[in-house]
């Protein structure tokens, strides 16, 4: 039986091949790791998209010539860990009753607005 570990990894191979993208270099503990923070800095069905939204931004900053694979990815994950601590930090402070928690929203890495708040929450 195989063990999870080697369950993703084969898991990834058959996905790269299938975009015939079997060049890239996948980082699993870091995709997982990203999906982990936005999952307990956001809400649970945080981690798919958030992970689909930095993939998305990776295969764009790629396409236009903007960064190598690896630091298109790197980066990526890094907003968006930053972006998600940022949420749960804001959402705390909102739930303490801090004067901070009328702000219209943060500034995330990328010196983008991120609003403080999102329907459905």
């Amino acid at each position: 039986m195989k063990s999870q570990d080697e369950t993703l990894e084969e898991w990834c191979r058959l996905l790269l091949r299938a975009f015939e993208l079997e060049d890239v270099d996948v980082d699993i503990n870091e995709v997982l790791s990203v999906a982990g923070v936005a999952a307990h800095s956001v809400v649970r069905p945080a981690a798919p998209l958030t992970t689909f939204i930095a993939g998305l931004a990776t295969g764009l900053k790629c396409a236009a010539g903007q960064a190598p694979d690896v630091q298109a990815m790197q980066g990526a994950m890094d907003v968006a860990r930053s972006v998600a601590k940022s949420y749960a930090a804001d959402e705390a402070q909102a739930t303490a009753g801090s004067p901070a928690a009328g702000s219209a929203g943060t500034s995330s890495p990328a010196g983008t607005s991120v609003p403080s708040g999102t329907p459905g929450e």
